[in-house]
């Protein structure tokens, strides 16, 4: 019979076939956002920087034909004046007045019809001033461009703020779109298109906008258009994408429904495994530092198939925590715990037994009665147990993980912290938790290499271990060094492949009988004869 999870992960790959549809319309959006936000910074950047070329051009000619003038209103004044205008696109007039708007003369002899639009606003950096106003017939406003001279006379130069007509400016821009030139006071200059609906906008993303400033003058460009103005006009190119993303599709419905009728995903078996206690635990010691004694072991679990393959835990553990087949595998590799290790928990009663958990586990107070169910009348007390969580996923704050935590400690079992200072822990954390035994990763461990005489990373995990008066057990322990920093730093406990690798019960059964002999052996009476 096929395993249900099969379905679980058709059903899961249904759902992916239909994301790249889904994430048409999102990745559309996206490109438009920017390919549109681009153009409209280029336009506003392109509108600013006429806007200050122009104001720079009046600010040079204004000061060249002073500097070229004995004095105003004189021939050679309107000589100078003329011949500036005539060398510039954008010069359009030059008035001397005085400070009470008197005029005296200008460039061509005749009264200049200007009425203001702005107060006469300083120009950081500048000596000149400037005024937004309205040039005779001209229907674009003018700048006027003002340096004082002398104590009772100003000169004055117009440009024009932009060198195209409203009328051929809107010609330019999209339906609906809005241009605005204001200074940055807030007066409205120049306004093409209806700007309401961009101030009254519920949101940034309802239109594309941009703005920017003319030079170091205070003038402020404003462009907006509505987005769904703009992606209309890739409608186009909607189509294909979602052309293209139904294929694709289809193409991978299609590969995922081969794959799952034809494969052997070794997850797929997972269940069958569980049942047929497949799932076998293997047994890697842990050693005493200092005396050499092994003082218990953590359980790993291999998949030994019926053909004699062995598959590492990394190909099954994810899917099985996922799943939730993680509850029944850790049930039955606690009943091969307890029949494997029974009769050698009566020699050595001290010999701890760590067993990992997952984070599922702490989501159902059953496990608290599994383990008293399994070890409740077996010769291995409560108190040779010990519950490691990893790290690497934090464990929910809630009732029934303070349930299952406090159930565990009721019966007398430790709990460890496994692969500390790799995820989510903090003091708090691990205090909240109740942690007795702090293992660390052997990440930190392999921070020890040959003439290494500090660690500040792991130095500081095994100064916070200490702190919160927690076991300390080093994972990962593969040289002598290591094993020699670890016992000066005060860590006891390790577990590696330079004492041994995860064994099968049998040989792991040799191993601690053999320790515990030599450790615990007799001592030795040794007669010294003298000589007579």
């Amino acid at each position: 019979m096929k395993s249900r999870f099969s379905h679980v992960l058709m059903l899961m790959g249904a759902v992916l076939a239909f994301v790249p549809i889904i994430a048409v319309d999102y990745l559309l959006d996206a490109y438009v956002q920017y390919r549109e936000k681009a153009y409209a910074q280029h336009y506003v950047e392109s509108l600013s920087s006429h806007i200050n070329a122009s104001a720079m051009d009046g600010v040079a000619a204004l000061r060249q034909v002073i500097a070229a003038s004995p004095s105003l209103c004189t021939p050679t004044f309107v000589t100078n004046a003329q011949t500036a205008i005539e060398a510039s696109l954008n010069l359009k007039q030059f008035l001397v007045e005085n400070l009470d708007g008197v005029q005296y003369c200008d460039a061509y002899g005749r009264m200049v019809t200007q009425s203001p639009l702005s107060q006469p606003l300083p120009v950081p950096g500048l000596t000149e001033t400037m005024t937004v106003v309205k040039l005779g017939d001209m229907a674009m406003p003018a700048l006027k461009i003002t340096q004082t001279f002398g104590e009772t006379r100003r000169v004055s130069s117009f440009v024009p703020l932009l060198g195209q007509s409203e009328a051929a400016l809107a010609d330019t821009m999209a339906d609906a779109a809005m241009m605005r030139v204001t200074l940055t006071n807030g007066l409205s200059i120049v306004t093409i298109g209806d700007p309401s609906g961009f101030d009254r906008r519920a949101s940034s993303a309802d239109y594309i906008s941009a703005q920017g400033y003319a030079g170091q003058f205070p003038i402020k460009v404003e462009f907006a258009v509505p987005f769904a103005m703009v992606r209309a006009g890739y409608a186009d190119l909607d189509v294909v994408f979602t052309v293209i993303a139904c294929v694709a599709s289809a193409v991978f419905l299609l590969l995922n429904l081969s794959y799952v009728r034809r494969s052997r995903v070794p997850a797929f078996d997972l269940e069958r495994a569980i049942e047929r206690n497949e799932i076998k635990p293997y047994y890697q010691p842990v050693i005493n530092l200092r005396t050499g004694e092994l003082v218990g072991c953590e359980v790993l679990c291999r998949w030994e198939k019926r053909n004699g393959k062995v598959i590492p835990p990394g190909a099954f553990i994810d899917y099985a925590e996922v799943t939730g087949l993680a509850i029944p595998m850790t049930v039955s590799l606690m009943q091969q715990v307890r029949n494997d290790l029974g009769e050698l928990s009566k020699t050595m009663p001290e010999m701890k037994i760590s067993i990992n958990l997952f984070e599922g586990h702490f989501r159902d107070v059953g496990i608290v009665e599994d383990v008293q169910a399994i070890f409740g009348q077996s010769p291995i007390s409560f108190r040779q147990l010990v519950f490691e969580i990893t790290e690497r996923r934090p464990l929910n704050n809630s009732m029934t993980t303070t349930s299952v935590i406090s159930g565990l400690h009721a019966l007398g079992a430790r709990l460890a912290m496994d692969d500390a200072g790799t995820g989510h822990s903090n003091l708090a954390y691990l205090a909240t938790l109740g942690v007795d035994v702090i293992k660390i990763d052997r990440i930190f461990v392999d921070m020890i290499k040959p003439g290494t005489t500090q660690v500040p990373v792991l130095d500081g995990l095994i100064a916070m271990a200490k702190d919160l008066d927690c076991e300390i057990v080093a994972e990962g322990v593969e040289t002598e060094e290591q094993a020699l920093y670890l016992r000066s730093r005060g860590v006891l406990h390790a577990q590696g492949y330079i004492f041994a690798p995860a064994l099968k019960i049998g040989a792991y059964k040799e191993l601690a009988l053999a320790l515990h002999a030599s450790t615990h052996a007799p001592p030795r009476l040794e007669v010294v004869a003298s000589a007579a």
